[in-house]
């Protein structure tokens, strides 16, 4: 016994001698005069400036610690800012020191804030500081836990364009050691672009590593992240698992996956949700479960249900096939209904980046009461080719759409904004089948009423489109006008869409020209060249009405702008050319109509005539032009020639009100045949004032006789003239003047 309070008093001894020291070391050392070997080390070494500007302190007991006050790192050969800190605290467990074992207890970090950037050719600015040979055995440490509060990092991407910070990031962890398993807790705010991002995301769970296997994976893991992303506001995502393992690079193990997500996206509400039971990839193998996805979209005026099933999951880690991929489709669309489905197997691999669709098929059924088919069934055959990470795709697809086969292939250059070139081949399409019937013409003129306020055109569409592609078409009728071998070279970016050029084969002839649209002011411009047509059933076709006959030339070249069919008619403006030949103007006989002026010569007065679909007007040639202003087309040039008529005249053309007022004048010549023939030698060498006016669907014909009766009495006396110069006499000049 004595023994023992021997033995306990030299310990004690000891340990007040240890502990003397200790607090001796303490007191006299002074870490701060290695701050600036500390500093000289780093930059000899990392090539990084570091300035401890706050206080560096030692302790020995109860562990041994490090206080760090404020201080900054800089970056590689540079003296911007790369990390910084509020302050720091490490220690060392003294006990594992006795037998050549680093522990560490908790390390504490305030205010830590970190800049990560890849720049444009792939290299990061921590390159320097991670080890890149892969025969350097892994940093070993063995850590009680680390608590992180109101720390930040900020990563920038230039290559892709992409800044996302995290901001009042606090973390707590567990032991960190390999092998050993422990838990976490983190939150932090998001903030980013490219998506837009601001958002809270939590996330908590068990975790273990080996270093020795490259192994990494969690347990009951629950990641949740709540704000706006993109244009979903009141975003709600979640992620839970089971169990999540990465070894290597091409071994991956995902039991009880299960991620939802809810929020709002402008004014309508969405619902997604994957399922994973269990997934299992290796560099040699893969298999798993069934997974199942499902998407809710709800709104006014549309909503969305689609479900996708990946089932038979084999092949490897980095070259994944799925044995079926099915989806199922049921979407809404005011008035429209679109279900569908679609089987495929599937191809993917990891490692690039790639998902194939070797040979999809399914259907799509729309309906609309409005359709007159109300709905049509469309077959879908083809394959699909993505490439995720370099934003590209590939697709070719067959359908038959009512009487109409369409092969289409669309090349993806970047998924977004999206930007697509597209090849799309139709052997023929009637566009009218598909459209609503027009309204009844007296509908809002009854009782008084005003007509309803037109709908306005939207040009919104294009201003999302980056797309430049050409489109074929065998037969196509559109508004009742027909064409065939239509080909159009169309391109859509920042809001304008041009077609051009446009060529097709229409009514014994061909269209040549272009069309542009501009959705950001509501202007079109079209530029029309009609060679050889046959104008008769082209005008019938177009604008139902029976006006001309002939075969030539139509040129247009106009522009306008508005937002209604009737703006955009107000708003013409350009120039227009027809040349036609061997043809008829449609509602007046102006043979017959000259060969009844005795009847006309008696009375004095001016005829007026309805126009009559029965009678026509033959010409071998009609020719003029256009000025278009406002939406008026003025012409002063009109020619028209025929075996006894000759035709001018100037008038206008109000398209924007579809009305008419024009005075041509028809002068008789000499001829004994033709329409009329030897019954028009009275009116040879006369001009007869036609006046064409009124509405374009109830045109009236006014011959002002007036001025005819004043051109043939002018007419009488220089004939009597002539014979008194011949030896006629004076008193007898007038007569028969006017004789009945």
């Amino acid at each position: 016994m004595k023994a023992l309070k021997i033995v306990a008093f030299v310990l004690g001894g000891l340990v007040a001698a240890l502990a003397a020291v200790a607090a001796y070391l303490v007191a006299t050392f002074d870490a701060n005069k290695w701050k600036g070997e500390i500093a000289q080390l780093v930059q000899d070494k990392k090539g990084r400036s570091l300035k401890i500007e706050g206080e560096l302190s030692l302790s020995l007991f109860p562990s041994i610690a490090v206080q760090l006050g404020k201080a900054t790192l800089s970056e590689h050969k540079s003296e911007q800012v790369f990390a910084a800190v509020d302050s720091a605290r490490v220690s060392l467990q003294l006990m594992p020191l006795l037998s050549k074992q680093v522990v560490v207890d908790t390390v504490a970090l305030d205010g830590v804030k970190a800049r990560l950037v890849r720049f444009k050719d792939g290299r990061m600015n921590i390159d320097d500081l991670i080890g890149k040979d892969d025969k350097e055995p892994p940093a070993r440490f063995d850590i009680a836990g680390v608590k992180l509060a109101n720390g930040e990092l900020a990563w920038r991407d230039e290559k892709a364009g992409q800044e996302l910070t995290l901001s009042g990031l606090d973390l707590t962890t567990g032991r960190l050691a390999n092998a050993a398993a422990d838990g976490f807790e983190l939150s932090a705010k998001l903030a980013g672009s490219k998506p837009k991002l601001a958002a809270q995301l939590k996330a908590s769970g068990q975790y273990r590593y080996d270093l020795d296997k490259k192994s990494y994976g969690g347990t009951k893991l629950d990641i949740r992240l709540a704000g706006d992303v993109a244009d979903m506001k009141g975003l709600e995502l979640a992620l839970a698992a089971a169990a999540l393992q990465l070894t290597g690079a091409s071994e991956v193990t995902v039991e009880q996956l299960l991620l939802t997500a809810k929020g709002k996206e402008g004014a309508d509400a969405f619902e997604a949700r994957v399922e994973a039971p269990k997934l299992a990839l290796t560099a040699e193998q893969a298999s798993g479960a069934a997974v199942n996805a499902s998407v809710k979209l709800t709104g006014a005026q549309r909503a969305v249900d689609a479900k996708i099933a990946l089932s038979g999951v084999t092949g490897k880690s980095q070259s994944l096939q799925a044995g079926k991929l099915t989806l199922e489709l049921d979407a809404r669309q005011g008035e429209t209904t679109v279900k569908g489905n679609l089987a495929s197997s599937l191809a993917a691999n990891l490692e690039k980046q790639t998902v194939e669709l070797p040979a999809f098929s399914g259907e799509l059924d729309v309906a609309n009461p409005q359709m007159p088919m109300k709905s049509v069934k469309l077959p879908l055959t083809g394959g699909l080719r993505a490439d995720i990470d370099g934003q590209t795709a590939a697709l070719h697809a067959n359908t038959q759409f009512d009487e109409s086969r369409i092969a289409a292939k669309v090349n993806v250059s970047r998924f977004a904004p999206l930007a697509l070139v597209f090849d799309l081949d139709i052997d023929k399409l009637n566009v009218d089948k598909y459209l609503p019937p027009k309204p009844a013409a007296a509908e809002g003129k009854e009782a008084g009423k005003p007509a309803p306020a037109e709908k306005p055109l939207d040009f919104s569409p294009i201003k999302g489109l980056n797309a430049s592609g050409t489109v074929k078409i065998g037969q196509l009728q559109v508004s009742n006008v027909k064409a065939s071998n239509v080909r159009l070279e169309v391109k859509a970016a920042g809001g304008r869409l041009d077609v051009a050029p446009l060529s097709a084969n229409l009514y014994d002839g061909s269209l040549a020209g272009a069309l542009s649209v501009n959705a950001n002011n509501n202007q079109v411009a079209l530029k029309q060249s009609l060679t050889n047509v046959n104008i008769n059933p082209l005008m019938k076709d177009a604008i139902d009405k029976d006006l001309l006959e002939g075969r030539g030339n139509v040129a247009v070249d106009v522009t306008t702008a508005g937002t209604t069919v009737a703006a955009l008619k107000k708003g013409l403006n350009g120039t227009a050319s027809m040349n036609l030949r061997d043809g008829a103007i449609k509602g007046i006989n102006l043979a017959k109509t000259f060969r009844e002026t005795k009847a006309i010569f008696t009375t004095r007065k001016d005829a007026v005539q309805q126009a009559k679909q029965t009678e026509k007007t033959d010409f071998s040639e009609l020719t003029g032009t256009f000025r278009i202003a406002n939406g008026v087309a003025r012409n002063d040039d009109l020619s028209m020639k025929s075996p006894f008529i000759r035709l001018g005249g100037a008038g206008d053309i109000n398209i924007g009100e579809d009305r008419m007022d024009y005075l041509a004048k028809a002068s008789v010549v000499a001829s004994a045949g033709g329409q009329g023939g030897k019954d028009l030698d009275h009116l040879k060498g006369m001009t007869v004032p036609v006046r064409v006016s009124g509405p374009f669907d109830k045109l009236s014909y006014n011959i002002e006789f007036g001025g005819l009766v004043a051109e043939a009495a002018k007419a009488k006396v220089e004939e009597k003239l002539k014979e008194t110069v011949k030896g006629g006499k004076p008193e007898d000049m007038l007569k028969g003047l006017f004789k009945k």
